[in-house]
């Protein structure tokens, strides 16, 4: 069965940080591609930052210079660290693991964690 488990959302006033993680389990971790993606109120789900499997890193120019998304493959664990928060940046983030294998596309996501930017 496979889970993706986010943690470290919460309440951080604007211009502080928070430090997302996403624990994998029941997938081959090191080979899938992981994402934090995140949906605001009355908006679609963007992207916000993605690593390879080969630690290849995209970010969405929003966040660029601010967030950081790093793995652990032995933790079968992806972080995201947000600094400089903003209050536009509240919004349920989601992990998510996505692999082709096969022509198959295995495509896997949490249940998200809330993060609210305010004062």
């Amino acid at each position: 069965q496979v889970q993706l488990v986010e943690s470290g959302g919460g309440l951080v006033q604007p211009g502080g940080s928070l430090r997302l993680s996403c624990a994998a389990s029941g997938i081959f971790f090191r080979f899938y591609d992981m994402g934090w993606y995140r949906q605001a109120p009355g908006k679609q789900r963007e992207l916000v930052a993605h690593i390879t499997s080969t630690s290849m890193t995209n970010y969405a120019d929003s966040v660029k210079g601010r967030f950081t998304i790093s793995r652990d493959n032995a933790k079968n664990t992806v972080y995201l660290q947000m600094n400089l928060l903003k209050p536009e940046d509240t919004a349920v983030y989601y992990c998510n693991a996505f692999r082709r294998n096969w022509g198959r596309d295995l495509d896997y996501w949490g249940q998200g964690t809330q993060v609210t930017v305010s004062s």
